[in-house]
């Protein structure tokens, strides 16, 4: 079994797309207007609109209602990718900072407030955690697929 995506439901599928394109550095795929992923070498954000909730059953998901998941994203320089976010993020809930895990972790929240960490593993031990994880891969898509 593969973890293909998560899926992030929102009223305002344009604007959500439009954050993590910019935050990702990675073109949307749009399905409809109410569908589009966004993918990275190593899985895909999915964001639909609330008018697709019915498919799954009616309040089987309620938008910008996130407070238990973090998505998380390994990048290649936490610190590089704060100089390049920071100037467009509207809430960030904490600066690069070196967790005792081994991970610098930079959170922030999108538009519907859901808690994102962008990390880089620091530590020996964290760097072989991640070892076979391709970290390089968002700096690679953004070279392909610039987005402003």
């Amino acid at each position: 079994m593969n973890l293909v995506s998560v899926r992030l439901i929102t009223d305002d599928v344009k604007r959500l797309v439009a954050f993590y394109e910019r935050a990702l550095h990675t073109p949307a795929t749009w399905s409809t207007d109410d569908f589009a992923e966004v993918r990275t070498p190593t899985g895909t954000l999915a964001i639909g609109s609330t008018r697709t909730v019915g498919l799954f059953g009616p309040g089987a998901a309620h938008p910008a209602d996130n407070h238990t998941a973090i998505i998380e994203f390994l990048v290649a320089d936490v610190d590089a990718e704060y100089a390049r976010l920071s100037p467009w993020l509207t809430d960030v809930v904490t600066v690069p900072t070196t967790m005792p895990w081994g991970n610098r972790s930079l959170r922030v929240r999108d538009p519907d407030g859901t808690l994102l960490n962008f990390f880089t593993p620091v530590t020996a031990d964290a760097v072989a955690r991640f070892a076979g994880h391709d970290q390089q891969g968002a700096g690679r898509a953004h070279r392909r697929h610039p987005v402003r």
